[in-house]
């Protein structure tokens, strides 16, 4: 498993009822069932979804390291590339929006008003 691959475990099963499940032979990480981050390990990147409007500009603003993924792009889903040094304060924002996004609205509560680890 890569430090990375590991990092992104940390951030993910921190948040509230998040679990791993391989599917599509690939790191999903899901709340409830439903993904809300998944890992593309080689080269390492996630995709995640992002609010209306925040995949446009984050490609736009950084195309080396933001992308629109397969599958999910046209639903807004965001893919971020971790290879090299990524920002994993940055990487911890984006799954904490993505988990908000997707979570209950009683989970995504606890997640807005804990602080990040």
């Amino acid at each position: 498993m890569s430090a990375g691959l590991a990092q992104l475990r940390r951030i993910c099963l921190a948040l509230p009822e998040a679990e791993e499940r391989e599917t599509w032979e690939t790191p999903t990480f899901r709340v409830r069932g439903k993904i809300f981050c998944m890992a593309m390990p080689d080269p390492l990147a996630i995709w995640v979804k992002a609010p209306r409007g925040s995949q446009e500009l984050l490609i736009e603003a950084a195309p080396a390291r933001f992308f629109r993924p397969p599958y999910l792009g046209h639903k807004g889903w965001v893919g971020v590339n971790l290879s090299g040094r990524p920002d994993w304060a940055e990487v911890e924002a984006l799954v904490r929006r993505s988990y908000s996004l997707i979570a209950p609205r009683a989970l995504a509560a606890r997640v807005a008003t804990a602080e990040p680890g």
